[in-house]
């Protein structure tokens, strides 16, 4: 069984390569996997991907959310694929050919990950979007219709809410994996941007394989001290399994 920290993937979402590198410093032995997003790779490029690899065993994940026509997204995704992170994200959003695009461009030497649905959106912002009614109306509808496009095209899995990766994994096998952002522990009662999120304990008990969590360790008075309790959920969450 891997090591229940090994769950927990912290998104560096900071301004500048010196801020990253404090949390890099002050969580890499209490986080398995570190997050780079658009803000953070547009100001630091590869370099900062390469200091986290020198830095430690800790993973890097590239989320980037390709999305564009798909042999600039097969480019891309070659480019990334030497970088030597485990993970890159691209948008289930348009043709399945993008995705199938992005496996061929990575080489089997990154994980890519169809991103399905973003946790910050409703099914009233699906609904001013365009989306029919069985869409916007159940947003899990347009999750699972995404994740099958995604597991058709090739990739290692897909990023979704804690509330469908159960679903997922039930309609598309274990190994198929579910990266879940929106996760909020039991005691963070602080509102924010996120609509469909889950505690760590119910993403766990869901099937989810990684967690994405930020503002409850960043915005911490201690954030070291944030992600342990996490952790300590994390594993009372594994033995129910």
């Amino acid at each position: 069984m891997r090591p229940a920290k090994d769950y927990i993937v912290f998104p560096l979402d900071v301004p500048s390569m010196a801020a990253a590198k404090e949390y890099v410093a002050l969580l890499s032995d209490v986080v398995g996997m570190f997050k780079v997003g658009l803000e953070l790779f547009v100001r630091s490029g590869p370099q900062i991907i390469e200091w986290i690899k020198c830095s430690g065993d800790t993973q890097v994940f590239l989320d980037l959310k390709l999305h564009d026509i798909p042999e600039t997204v097969k480019r891309t995704m070659r480019s990334i694929s030497d970088l030597g992170v485990t993970f890159a994200t691209v948008h289930c959003g348009e043709t399945k050919q993008m995705l199938e695009a992005a496996v061929a461009g990575s080489g089997g030497d990154v994980g890519v990950l169809g991103v399905t649905v973003l946790t910050s959106v409703s099914g009233t912002d699906l609904h001013t979007a365009g989306f029919r009614e069985e869409f916007h109306s159940d947003a899990s509808k347009l999750v699972m219709k995404r994740a099958a496009m995604a597991k058709g095209s090739g990739c290692m899995g897909v990023v979704c809410s804690g509330l469908e990766v159960r679903m997922i994994k039930d309609a598309f096998g274990k190994d198929f994996i579910g990266v879940t952002p929106g996760i909020r522990p039991a005691i963070d009662g602080v509102p924010d941007d996120q609509q469909r999120v889950t505690t760590p304990a119910q993403a766990i008990l869901n099937g989810a394989d990684y967690l994405v969590i930020g503002r409850p360790i960043r915005e911490a008075k201690d954030p070291k001290d944030a992600a342990i309790q996490i952790t300590a959920e994390i594993k009372q969450a594994l033995k129910r399994i």
